[in-house]
Parts: C-alpha cells; sequence; structure tokens
C-alpha cells in the first residue's frame, strides 16, 4: 500500500514561500542578513541576549533556527506544529524588565513581528538579488504565507500588517524611526556570526562571497550602524556577484540551485564544534 506523506502548510508548487525558501542562494545566506537586522532592535536584543545559552557556540544555535524554519517551511503540519509549539512555550519563560521597569517579554506581538519581518524582508532581498523578481500578486501571497508562519509562531494576524503594500510601508517606516540602534554587543555577535561563518577547508573559498552578498543586501543605514566598510567597489562587486547568480541559473543543476539547507547548516555548526575542541 503506497503510503502518502500529509502535506504541509506551504505546498510545493503552490506557496510562493517555498518557492522563495527552496532557493538556495536564500536558503544559505537570509538566515544572515536577518539576525543583523533583527539585532538593531535594541530592546530585543538585550532581553534575548540575557536569555539565551547559545552564545559560547552561536553558529550550533543559528544551524538549529535554520533547520526548524525549514520543517516549518518544507515539512508537514504535524512536523510544523511540534516545532512551533516548542518556540512559543520557550517565547513564553521568556520575561524580562528594563531600565525604565517596563516588564517585557518576548512572544509579545510587536518583538514577534519585528523578528518575522526581518526574516521575510531579508529573504526577499537575497531572492530579488540572486535569482530575480517576483511579481505583485507573488509579493502579495508571499506575506500572505508569511502572515501564516507569524500566526504558528504566536502572532495573531491583528498585530501585522495585512498586505504586502502595507508591510512595505511599515517596515520602511521602521527603519527611518530614529528607534532601531546597534549596542557594542549586538554590533561584536552580530558582526561575527554574520561574517564569520566556521566552513570547512573545502567551502572556505566561497566566504567573500557570501559575506559581500549579506552586507550588501543590507540598508545602508544598518550597514552604518554595523560600521561595515561599504564603497563604489564593494557595489560594483555585488552587482557582479548578483549578474552571475541569475545568468548561470539555467545552466546549474537543480539540486545544486534548489531545495533545503539542513545539510549546509549541521556542517556549519560540526565545524564550530570542532574549532572549540581544538
Amino acid at each position: 500500500m503506497l503510503l502518502v506523506r500529509e502535506s504541509g502548510y506551504f505546498p510545493a508548487g503552490e506557496s510562493v514561500l517555498r518557492h522563495v525558501h527552496e532557493q538556495r542562494a536564500v536558503g544559505l545566506l537570509y538566515g544572515q542578513r536577518a539576525l543583523l537586522m533583527q539585532a538593531t532592535h535594541p530592546v530585543a536584543f538585550t532581553g534575548l541576549l540575557g536569555h539565551t545559552t547559545g552564545l559560547s557556540a552561536p553558529f550550533k544555535r543559528l544551524a538549529r533556527t535554520g533547520q526548524a524554519m525549514e520543517t516549518v517551511f518544507f515539512g508537514t503540519r504535524a512536523e510544523a506544529d511540534r516545532i512551533t509549539a516548542r518556540v512559543r512555550r520557550m517565547h513564553a519563560r521568556v520575561r524580562w524588565t528594563d531600565a525604565d521597569g517596563e516588564q517585557l517579554a518576548a512572544d509579545q506581538p510587536d518583538m514577534l513581528l519585528w523578528i518575522l519581518a526581518c526574516l521575510a524582508d531579508s529573504a526577499l532581498a537575497m531572492h530579488h538579488w540572486f535569482v530575480g523578481s517576483l511579481s505583485r500578486d507573488e509579493l502579495e501571497e508571499f506575506w500572505d504565507d508569511y502572515l501564516l508562519v507569524g500566526e504558528l509562531f504566536g502572532l495573531d494576524r491583528e498585530h501585522a500588517p495585512a498586505s504586502y503594500r502595507e508591510f512595505r510601508d511599515w517596515f520602511r517606516a521602521r527603519l527611518e524611526s530614529g528607534e532601531l540602534a546597534v549596542t557594542d554587543d549586538a554590533r561584536e555577535i552580530g558582526r561575527h556570526v554574520a561574517f564569520e561563518l566556521p566552513l570547512p577547508a573545502r567551502r572556505r573559498p566561497a566566504l567573500p562571497a557570501l559575506n559581500l552578498a549579506v552586507a550588501g543586501t543590507l540598508p545602508p543605514a544598518i550597514r552604518v550602524m554595523y560600521r561595515i566598510p561599504w564603497s563604489a567597489a564593494h557595489d560594483a562587486a555585488l552587482r557582479s556577484l548578483a549578474i552571475g547568480s541569475r545568468l548561470s541559473r539555467p545552466v546549474v543543476p537543480t539540486a545544486l540551485r534548489e531545495g533545503p539547507c539542513g545539510r549546509d547548516y549541521e556542517v556549519i555548526a560540526r565545524t564550530e564544534a570542532r574549532r572549540l575542541a581544538a
């Protein structure tokens, strides 16, 4: 008897979110960019920094997060539900008081929305630069899919922009609000995790290109916050990298340009573990 695998929340061939995240150019890069974006929310970063055990092995934590997100994007509904229920329980335990005495929580809507928005924006940035542009209808479907991701992690739709256009306006306003900043801790940790991936020797030559892609797709104001050097030469190199990526897609085997990146995340975590043990 043939067993039919349960479908997920984002079916292959139907979900725009799945199409975007199935592109390996997205999966290998969006997480580092999203982390840099997320850490510009000083309150969220400071609170979560005090409630994490992952700082001694940050790439292991990054790998776990990437694998968890791929389970939500590509797994069955049951698999996604197990992951998101565990994350909601973890967030429910994270409570702290800020310097002004205000009670804060990791699962409050504004923080969940910022984390979700940075993931969505980073995935779209990588897809736009290195894969291709999406149509207006596809962008609307993509954001609607991300609203479902938010619901799975505990963010009610009423607390998020209802359409892609509203999301873009909201995100732009956040970037221009003057409320985002990078603390010294965020700068040190963010730059380390984003630009010092512990790759095995055979993959290390690719690191400058990966770093260029992450840094170059950040909003200029965010690069300034992290004190990331950027020049006309960097910009030209990024554009050349993007053009090469797009033009090469028709001749690159599908298995190399599409599919989950969980094994790549695991390679990074294992390489970090070997370096820490040395």
